[in-house]
């Protein structure tokens, strides 16, 4: 699959994330304030957590850029899913939390924190779609024997889990309801791979 297919798979399938995205948060109520866990207080506020969370925006393209030419069309699709997931609750159950405070000129960190906050959404927190997105990218990406290539990715792609945390864009809870829906996502597109297989044998 030349590069210019798989670019237009990833406008099929990351852009309607962004009009999803974009759609809920202006057509929903006011949020429900989520409660942080232990976890969340344990982690604590870190700006410097910016440059891996705004690493999403490189994995996603390495995503459609490199991985097999076999799952690009299945991600573009499963990005998609988790679009429609993600935005019915966002519509019935919105979401936010309370932003912690901090000196938006203290660091380059900060001051590009501030710069995120200001087109960002304050609401669509859970689920959280920068986790479930990167975990469809891994799974777009992973290669069976290929170790050094999995662990660098799978590596790079807990650590923008954990970013979410560390700067306080989302919560513990929004990890894990992203979490589930990227597990749905997979499971049911690797249960229709397996139909279709067995009645191509049929």
């Amino acid at each position: 699959m030349n590069w210019y297919k798989r670019l237009a798979f990833c406008l099929l399938g990351w852009g309607s994330v962004g009009v999803v995205y974009s759609l809920t948060d202006a057509l929903q109520a006011d949020g429900f304030v989520l409660t942080p866990s232990v976890i969340d207080t344990a982690l604590g506020f870190h700006p410097e957590a910016i440059w891996l969370y705004l690493s999403f925006f490189i994995v996603i393209p390495l995503a459609y850029l490199l991985a097999p030419a076999k799952r690009v069309k299945p991600l573009a699709h499963s990005m998609q899913f988790a679009a429609i997931g993600s935005g019915v609750i966002f519509l019935i159950f919105p979401t936010t939390l309370v932003y912690p405070q901090y000196q938006p000129q203290s660091s380059l960190s900060t001051q590009l924190l501030s710069q995120l906050i200001a087109v960002d959404s304050a609401q669509n927190l859970l689920p959280s779609l920068h986790v479930s997105l990167s975990i469809l990218a891994g799974w777009a990406l992973w290669q069976p024997h290929k170790w050094g290539r999995n662990i660098i990715f799978s590596s790079w792609i807990l650590l923008i889990c954990l970013s979410i945390l560390l700067l306080k864009r989302h919560l513990f809870i929004d990890l894990v309801a992203g979490t589930a829906l990227a597990t749905v996502v997979i499971c049911s597109y690797a249960q229709k791979a397996s139909q279709r297989r067995a009645n191509a044998y049929e």
